[in-house]
């Protein structure tokens, strides 16, 4: 049984991250399919390897504000390959380009970044840099990046659950994932992604958790009204928009001096 959860979680850091899994059992249908559980637990890897970037440019650069911020957020891009910043551009591109279904998600699909999805990508990236400006506490910072990306894969989780998929899923290479997640393979992610809430002030981790997921509906939403469901964009669109928000919201609550 432990060696079953240990490849469904090579599953989530394989298809989520750039990091190396260990097992070469991670591609198996079966666990692929189950492996949506431990999307968060992906997301807290990048987060606590982006929270140690960031304190360690904190404390090497004490006069710096921005550089640790920057470094940060590039290295949580790099361990991702841009995974959900690629679904964020091509889901705004899409959904706010195409008139149609079949536009859209051919719009979707294509690999060129439009000027609508150039525009999201560089807001998203600059609202989180600046966010983590705002944050001169490693360990503040440490629990808004590992709560923001554990939890922010939680809400692609439960996208997954709430919408139907848009797409074909048999012209999708990850056709197992889109199989129904189930109701206690959700209550497990949102327990993996806001495990790092306890590192945060009580009332700044509910103000990241609320904007968080307000903003994470609104493109599950259009999605739903536009394209009938939700595609793997769709999901990067969703994390995208929690992580930002979540990370935003920390640092307006922290600004305000809440408790």
């Amino acid at each position: 049984m432990i060696a079953r959860e240990l490849t469904r979680m090579g599953c989530a850091i394989q298809l989520l991250t750039r990091l190396p899994a260990p097992s070469p059992k991670a591609w198996s249908e079966e666990a692929l399919a189950r492996s949506a559980r431990y999307f968060p637990l992906a997301g807290l890897t990048v987060g606590v390897i982006a929270a140690g970037v960031f304190a360690f440019a904190r404390l090497a650069l004490p006069a710096a504000t921005l550089l640790p911020a920057i470094l940060a957020v590039g290295v949580a891009v790099l361990l991702t390959g841009a995974f959900h910043e690629d679904g964020l551009a091509d889901s705004v591109d899409g959904l706010a380009g195409g008139h149609t279904v079949e536009q859209r998600l051919a719009i979707m699909k294509d690999s060129r970044i439009g000027t609508y999805g150039a525009v999201a990508l560089f807001l998203a990236l600059s609202f989180r840099i600046g966010a983590l400006t705002e944050l001169h506490s490693p360990l503040l910072a440490a629990g808004a990046l590992c709560a923001a990306h554990g939890l922010a894969r939680a809400a692609a989780v439960i996208a997954m659950v709430t919408l139907p998929y848009a797409s074909d899923p048999a012209k999708s290479r990850l056709t197992s994932v889109w199989r129904g997640v189930r109701g206690y393979e959700v209550a497990i992610a949102i327990v993996i992604g806001a495990a790092p809430l306890a590192l945060l002030p009580p009332r700044v981790a509910v103000s990241g958790v609320v904007f968080g997921a307000f903003a994470a509906f609104w493109p599950a939403l259009a999605a739903k009204n536009l394209i009938g469901g939700y595609t793997g964009d769709v999901l990067g669109a969703v994390e995208q928009a929690f992580e930002t928000a979540f990370l935003v919201a920390v640092a307006a609550a922290v600004g305000l001096a809440l408790p």
